[in-house]
């Protein structure tokens, strides 16, 4: 450029073209920190946002509805149903919603039954838009003619015995007014299970039954209702707002106005009750939104800072490149205030283009993102537009770095041209932050934020409105600890250069002695890309490690809430698939190995609501699903202790496969017809898995008979028994046993429908809830006792079963810590506590943090379904009912499994899948936020410290082109010179790979624990388990290492390039 034309050029420009690398890497510095954060913040509040909209879209109806009910004597339908509609406009405001209405009258007698005194009943109702939801099996829905039309379930229909056309007559049981009706149509719900028939069981099934069998509903048109049923009637309304389009902003809005429904409501309609879980929801919600933007800020403090050291290492070489030119410039006139303003004119020719660029860019780091697959299987679209929220964020961290690119340049200012040159001869072994103290200091503020973050479980807090508010503390906790754990670090850097130094003095060769003595005189040279290396290292690493452990937490989370492979629980008496034809249905299904029935039960424990669960304890390490570390003995150790108080008797095997079991019995009553009301014999059957079901009851007269027991029945039509069968136990029932003093039941014969004899044994055992017991040859003679005979209201069961030896042995169990601790119960230790009103003698023979199939925080407590299962019986108590099955599955795949089960809805069954809750669980945008946040931190981080260390890189280069020029000119040849600069890199290296992953050990230890939770912002059970994955950090620190050390050859190649020529102009330079 010619002389002339160069001064027409602004000093700024001539500056800035002067050094286009370093300002080019600033440039990159800048861009990159700016769209990083900028993503990082928008891809948070994007999940959010999904996050909450996406739990809103899934929540079941029972959860976002709100239902009223009341109960309508008199002609103010039409009142309470505006009134209804009215408050819950109030209460959605301009959200769109939907109220639907639905009416039941008060029960009939059916046809010919007026005059009993226990009539089978019916019900007229209407329901408002039943005809969107059900399909017609045949005829119509019923019109408002002259004649009243109904229509009716197809269960229903079948029970009563009509069909389309028939016409029929019932009788009010309170006002015994006729009403005549005709069959229009018969129908089906589309689906019986829907939430929005949730306790309408007479609508779902056609039949309910209590004191009294209902069929029915007998479905009216809305108009034919109020003409007919005006009065008297109970009357629902589901209210079901859509909440698709609720922004994050309006939930606790909406919270308290649904919440106000109910008393606002109670103003115009006294008797209306109103219930909803949608303000729980909500606030909930709420709360899960907050503490999951409080987590994805932790990886975005933890770049910010990277990125603000970054930068300053970037501004300080920029400055000590530039010292002696401004030492220069002072010395020529030129003020401080000049100096700053060059300084902040150079900043902001390389903020402002960055600030433009970041938000245009920001949207394609989003899309790379959204392919990954854990993102993309969120249902989270990252697709978004820059908005004002985006240049506002780019300006507000592009005007910081440009900051941080001044603050070096205007510290160098002050210096003089003399004082330059003498402190370039100087090698500070400490920088200003040591010798303060400062990272001791922060070393403290660190420990009491991750103090903090173990004690709350999240980076939220309550505020002092009474909210939840991010704590900054908290949140910052990990980013403190990344730097101070960093500045611990360099302390390391004087004390390994100076033992690298003697170690090398004593060696020949001029490469190591020459790199170590470089190092071990101008350490703080080093330690600046060394921190930087070594946090883009610990963030990395940390980064892996939260991934892993949140990806092994929600497959924890879901084995613990499915228990097992594959749940599958139903009706215990189920017309289709009856309970004793489960086991074999089921453990024919494509790919299960293993099937344990297991009865569930809420029990009364020790004073504490807790759920019981029953297995067999044979299949309780093949089946269950239980992680180590929540019991305190092996699963296999437990199936064996709790399997230890079974009685030693076998149950009377039946042969064969039988559908059918008669049997010859003689009953004696002493004295004659003492006993009030009918005595009545069951059969209790279990099947090869241990499943104990009983057989319908039949009625026993006194004198000789043979009974029938139809086992076929207990399987279901679907159904098929787990061979071999064999009898439990006969239990004999009294209702009333009045004046009786004995009952001798003479069992003349059992056999299969296949005629072959079952013989019985020779000792049998009658136990009974009250009275004394003995056994006669041929049959056996029960004898109760005076007091138990008063007790007319007691009733009277006999279990009669082969004889087992004498002595009362305690329950084993395993039980829940916190049960454990309010019954005061020890392991090994027996004790008595009651369990649902009866006094129970237990052995805890292990203690859980959690039980498998229970929800979290739950007491529970399980026990062997065998011992259980006789001790019932001993106690005069039925058979418990069996209404889940736990399945496994071959490689843990039940896809097979669940697609057959599928094809079954007749069988009534719900299934849990742990697959299917592993993918509801990664899915969830609030919980896997943090997923893609740390991908996006973890690689700005990487590309932060490759760029941090080719810059420094790149000024070495520059500084020491002299040097190594008269290196060369010596002879040093360009091995050496590669040697040299290896030894001098590879202590920068080497010392902030180890450091960076030390510190991400201690960081993953102390901090993800704690960041890893459910999608309702809850702690997770069972508890987080940390998984480090060394393979692939052991991967990143290699491909970290290589890319550094291509990058140190690259500049031994470039400065071996300046031959003894290079020295020759030493005095140009």
């Amino acid at each position: 450029m010619a002389p002339g034309r160069a001064r027409r050029v602004p000093l700024l420009l001539r500056r800035a073209s002067s050094e286009p690398l370093l300002l080019l890497t600033a440039f990159g510095s800048v861009l990159l920190a700016t769209t990083a954060l900028v993503a990082l913040i928008t891809y948070a509040m994007v999940v959010t946002e999904s996050g909450v909209r996406r739990a809103m879209a899934v929540a079941p109806l029972s959860t976002t509805s709100a239902r009223v009910s009341t109960l309508i004597s008199s002609g103010d339908l039409q009142k309470v149903d505006a009134a209804v509609r009215s408050h819950a406009r109030d209460a959605y405001g301009d959200l769109p919603f939907t109220v639907t209405r639905s009416i039941r009258s008060d029960s009939y007698a059916l046809p010919g039954q007026e005059r009993r005194e226990r009539p089978d009943l019916t019900r007229f109702a209407t329901y408002e838009g039943i005809e969107r939801r059900s399909r017609l099996v045949a005829g119509a829905w019923p019109r408002e003619a002259g004649e009243l039309e109904v229509a009716l379930s197809q269960s229903s229909a079948q029970a009563m015995g009509l069909t389309v056309g028939d016409g029929f007559t019932v009788v009010g049981r309170l006002s015994h007014q006729p009403v005549r009706a005709r069959v229009a149509g018969v129908f089906d719900l589309l689906d019986p299970y829907d939430d929005r028939w949730k306790g309408d069981e007479l609508l779902r099934r056609g039949v309910e039954t209590g004191n009294y069998t209902t069929y029915g509903p007998l479905v009216v048109a809305p108009g034919d209702f109020q003409r007919y049923f005006a009065t008297d009637v109970s009357a629902a309304w589901l209210a079901e707002p859509d909440l698709r389009d609720l922004p994050r902003d309006r939930l606790r809005t909406l919270a308290a106005s649904v919440s106000a429904l109910g008393d606002d409501l109670r103003r115009d309609c006294a008797t209306c009750a109103t219930f909803t879980r949608l303000p729980d929801m909500l606030e909930q919600l709420d709360q899960a939104a907050l503490v999951a933007r409080s987590t994805m800020l932790v990886p975005v403090l933890q770049l910010l800072l990277l990125a603000a050291y970054a930068l300053t290492l970037t501004a300080r070489l920029l400055a000590d490149h530039r010292r002696m030119e401004v030492a220069l410039l002072r010395t020529r006139g030129a003020g401080g205030v000049r100096l700053g303003l060059l300084a902040a004119g150079e900043a902001l020719l390389v903020a402002l283009p960055a600030m433009v660029i970041a938000p245009l860019l920001a949207p394609w780091v989003l899309a790379a993102l959204g392919a990954v697959p854990w993102i993309r299987s969120s249902g989270v679209r990252l697709a978004p537009v820059p908005d004002a929220a985006s240049f506002l964020v780019s300006a507000a961290v592009a005007l910081a770095c440009a900051v941080l690119l001044v603050l070096p340049a205007l510290r160098g200012a002050r210096r003089t041209y003399v004082e330059e040159r003498s402190a370039r001869g100087r090698g500070e072994r400490r920088g200003f932050i040591q010798r303060a103290g400062a990272d001791v200091a922060l070393l403290a503020a660190a420990a009491l934020a991750i103090w903090q973050l173990g004690l709350y479980g999240a980076p939220v807090t309550s505020t002092a409105a009474g909210g939840l508010g991010i704590d900054p503390l908290i949140v910052t906790g990990p980013a403190l600890t990344l730097l101070c754990g960093g500045l611990l670090g360099l302390r390391l850097i004087p004390m390994a250069s100076a033992i690298a130094e003697r170690l090398t003095a004593r060696r020949r060769g001029l490469t190591p002695v020459l790199g170590s003595s470089q190092v071990s005189r101008r350490p703080l040279r080093y330690a600046g890309p060394a921190l930087l290396l070594t946090m883009a290292i610990a963030i990395g690493v940390v980064s892996l490690a939260t991934s892993a452990t949140w990806r092994l937490s929600q497959e924890d989370q879901a084995r613990h809430q499915a228990g097992a492979d594959l749940r599958v629980s139903a009706p215990a008496e189920w017309p289709e698939l009856g309970g004793l034809g489960r086991g074999a249905v089921y453990r024919a299904l494509p790919g299960v190995t293993e099937a344990a029935p297991v009865q569930r039960e809420t029990v009364d424990f020790a004073g504490t609501q807790a759920t019981l669960l029953a297995m067999d304890a044979d299949r309780l390490g093949g089946v269950m699903l239980w992680r180590d570390d929540l019991v305190s003995s092996p699963v296999p150790r437990l199936g064996r202790d709790l399997a230890a108080a079974r009685p030693r008797v076998s149950p009377i095997p039946l042969p064969g496969e039988p559908h059918a079991l008669s049997l010859r019995v003689r009953l004696g009553l002493t004295p004659p017809g003492a006993a009030h009301g009918e005595v009545r014999l069951r059969l209790a059957v279990v099947d090869a898995l241990g499943t104990v079901q009983q057989t319908a009851a039949v009625s026993l007269e006194e004198g000789g008979q043979e009974v029938r027991f139809d086992l076929q029945a207990l399987a279901g039509r679907s159904g098929r028994p787990a061979y071999p069968l064999a009898v439990q136990a006969l239990l004999l029932d009294l209702p009333d046993p009045g004046d009786l003093t004995a009952v001798t039941p003479a069992l003349d014969g059992l056999r299969t429908d296949t005629g072959a004899a079952v013989p019985l044994p020779d000792a049998l055992t009658a136990w009974a809830g009250v009275g004394e017991q003995s056994v006669e040859p041929g049959g056996f003679t029960v004898r109760v006792s005076p007091p138990s005979a008063q007790a007319a209201a007691q009733p009277l069961r006999l279990a009669v079963m082969p004889s087992a030896p004498s002595g009362t042995r305690a329950l084993p169990i395993v039980v829940t810590a916190d049960l454990a601790a309010k019954a005061g119960l020890k392991v090994g230790v027996a004790d008595s506590v009651t369990m649902s009103g009866a006094t129970m003698l237990v052995m805890p023979v292990a203690i859980a943090s959690a039980l498998p199939g229970t929800a979290p925080g739950e007491p529970a407590l399980l026990t062997d379904l065998r011992t259980l299962a006789y001790q019932d019986l001993t106690e005069g108590r039925a058979p418990r009912p069996i209404a889940e099955w736990w399945l496994s599955a071959g490689g843990g795949d039940t896809s097979a499994a669940v697609a057959a089960l599928a094809h079954h809805p007749e069988w009534n069954q719900t299934v849990v899948d742990r697959e299917t809750l592993v993918r509801r669980f990664r899915d969830d945008p609030l919980a896997s936020g943090l997923q893609g946040a740390l991908v996006l931190g973890f690689l700005s981080a990487v590309a932060f410290a490759l760029l941090g260390f080719l810059v420094n890189a790149a000024v070495v280069a520059r500084e020491r082109t002299t040097e190594f020029a008269l290196l060369r000119a010596i002879g040093v040849s360009h091995r050496q010179v590669f040697g040299l600069l290896a030894v001098e890199q590879s202590f920068v290296v080497v010392l902030s790979l180890a450091a960076g992953t030390g510190i991400a050990v201690v960081m993953a230890v102390l901090v993800v624990p704690h960041i890893v939770l459910t999608g309702q912002a809850a702690a997770v059970t069972p508890a987080v388990t940390l998984d480090i994955p060394w393979a692939p950090t052991v991967a990143l620190l290699a491909a970290v290492a290589v890319a550094l050390l291509a990058i140190v050859a690259a500049l031994a190649r470039r400065l071996s390039g300046h031959g003894p020529g290079s020295a020759v102009r030493i005095g140009e330079d």
